[in-house]
């Protein structure tokens, strides 16, 4: 099968610094394996007290409206955050795991000079049964600080495939201290196995090619978050930016109910000239494919990570150590095809 697009060629437009790029893409077979990797999306402060105390939940699934519910009662016994007034401010946080972002957090109201809280709010998460039984529920405590420097005071993570649904009782939990996930930073999302290369204009002969062009080639993915039981339908999606036209989108083809999905796809990029590499990114995404909407995954971005591009200061150019390590290899081997195994991240 191939995967192709019109193959349309523009130049770099440093005026605008918006530049505009050709593409066309295909299929391409290749035998690779990847290891895992994990990267950071926790954040706040975990080291300023001591997690103790315990927190009273219920939890339920109501099968009519297809709601997954946490009944959050109250806590005991919290740690202290702010010892000169003797004070803290808690509130209750859920996430399930281990795709954080695709059901978001839920948080009760904040009580304010307590470390005895009483809530009674019931937190609430549209799902399918058989989604939730694939997932994790942590159940953290905070302290509220008005400048955002929340400090956590405690956790429970439940394992919701082992839970017995017919409890439906209030019951009390001792709050543990930062999991090894937490301490670490760990969001594991999977890794990229991949081939990029530089093909500077007249370097095959002369006007051949006539402009710079920069090869990508997708072979795998390793590990992907598994959103349902059967797997994971996904797909990757590559702009070139600061173009986020649809000039310079690619995509590759969809691969069903697998989470080691096997695309062996190239995408080749024309328009480009040397100098360009230094303010251009590649960022390649991959995508869990649904009927309504297309749920995020992970990705990488391939670059320089100075955090400027044509001389403006972006967002995006934040590429990691090892995704610099890579784009540079490839900047300085023309013609050559540079492999990497990268491990996709929140971006």
């Amino acid at each position: 099968e191939s995967d192709t697009a019109s193959e349309i060629s523009f130049q770099f437009n440093k005026h605008k610094k918006t530049p505009s790029i050709g593409s066309h893409s295909s299929d391409m077979a290749s035998v690779s394996s990847v290891s895992g990797s994990v990267l950071s999306v926790y954040s706040g402060d975990f080291g300023s007290v001591d997690a103790q105390g315990t927190v009273e939940f219920a939890l339920d699934y109501d099968e009519k409206n297809r709601e997954f519910q946490i009944h959050v009662s109250q806590c005991k016994d919290l740690a202290v955050v702010d010892e000169k007034k003797g004070r803290s401010d808690p509130y209750v946080k859920t996430y399930l795991l281990p795709d954080k972002a695709r059901m978001g957090k839920r948080k009760t109201s904040v009580k304010k000079r307590t470390v005895n809280p009483i809530y009674n709010e019931v937190l609430r998460y549209k799902i399918e049964k058989m989604v939730l039984l694939i997932q994790k529920l942590n159940l953290s405590v905070w302290h509220n600080d008005p400048l955002g420097r929340n400090s956590f005071l405690g956790e429970i993570e439940i394992d919701l495939a082992s839970w017995d649904w017919s409890n439906r009782k209030l019951n009390w939990y001792m709050l543990k201290p930062r999991s090894l996930s937490a301490i670490n930073g760990v969001d594991h999302r999977g890794v990229m196995n991949l081939s990029i290369k530089y093909v500077p204009p007249g370097s095959l002969g002369p006007k051949n090619p006539p402009s710079g062009e920069v090869h990508i080639w997708v072979k795998d993915v390793k590990d992907l978050l598994q959103l349902r039981p059967s797997g994971v339908d996904s797909f990757v999606k590559c702009y070139v930016l600061p173009d986020t036209s649809k000039k310079s989108y690619q995509k590759t083809r969809v691969i069903k109910r697998d989470t080691n999905p096997v695309f062996n796809h190239t995408i080749v990029y024309d328009g480009f000239h040397t100098e360009d590499l230094k303010d251009a990114c590649v960022e390649l995404t991959v995508w869990d494919h649904e009927k309504l909407t297309n749920h995020f995954l992970g990705g990488i971005r391939l670059g320089l990570g100075t955090g400027l591009s044509y001389g403006i200061s972006v967002d995006w150019m934040d590429s990691t150590q090892e995704e610099v390590a890579f784009w540079q290899e490839m900047m300085s081997a023309a013609n050559e095809w540079i492999d990497g195994l990268l491990p996709l991240r929140s971006l």
